[in-house]
């Protein structure tokens, strides 16, 4: 099965770019701008890993994680949160919404790959 990552972004500009790393290093790419979006595109695509921003303009990203982890379908996809807020301050909120980790904004290009790679391969 493809190396899959679903990239949740709001900002159209920064989720082309993620794409483009991830798709140049071999990835299946799906998108998704807002919360609703990447709960249905988990439910299709059942991606190896999803790459989810924390403040999304329909429901924050935290609530968007917590729905992925909640349906049986969607539950095992590892998700890891990318955001400008420190950990330290959603620290207890991600652990509980079932983010795998936490990549703080902007993310160097080989840390993203490096951290995919922690996840999706055995």
């Amino acid at each position: 099965m493809a190396k899959s990552v679903l990239i949740v972004e709001d900002n159209e500009h920064l989720r082309q770019i993620l794409a483009s790393i991830l798709g140049f290093s071999g990835y299946e790419i799906f998108e998704a701008g807002t919360g609703t979006q990447a709960i249905e595109k988990a439910l299709a695509a059942k991606p190896k890993l999803i790459l989810l921003d924390l403040d999304l303009p329909d429901m924050t990203g935290i609530a968007t994680a917590k729905a992925i982890k909640k349906n049986s379908t969607t539950a095992g996809i590892p998700i890891i949160a990318c955001s400008a807020w420190t950990m330290r301050e959603l620290r207890e909120d991600v652990l509980h919404a079932g983010i795998v980790d936490y990549l703080q904004k902007p993310i160097p290009s080989k840390l993203i790959k490096a951290k995919i790679e922690e996840f999706i391969l055995p």
